[in-house]
């Protein structure tokens, strides 16, 4: 094997994995393109059922959230209105 061939391989493989991954990157990109919109379009339509996507959205964001933390959260926000006496 010539020295030129040995170096050309060790060049293309790199080449083909970069590429292999570059689009499993772009197929995913698209993907959550795709998810993005799919939930864009639940949001409308809880929106049209009535309901208050301000609030979906918190209580998605409540739901990722360890219970612990929830909790801690809850206090603070007691505490803290009844310090401006809400």
């Amino acid at each position: 094997m010539s020295q030129a061939a040995t170096e050309e391989k060790p060049s293309n493989i790199a080449g083909e994995r970069l590429r292999s991954i570059i689009e499993r990157i772009e197929r995913l990109e698209e993907e959550r393109k795709a998810l993005a919109n799919d939930i864009k379009d639940i949001y409308s339509e809880a929106k049209s059922a009535g309901f208050d996507v301000k609030v979906i959205r918190q209580l998605i964001r409540i739901r990722k959230q360890e219970p612990a933390e929830v909790e801690e959260q809850e206090t603070l926000l007691d505490i803290y209105r009844r310090a401006i006496g809400m």
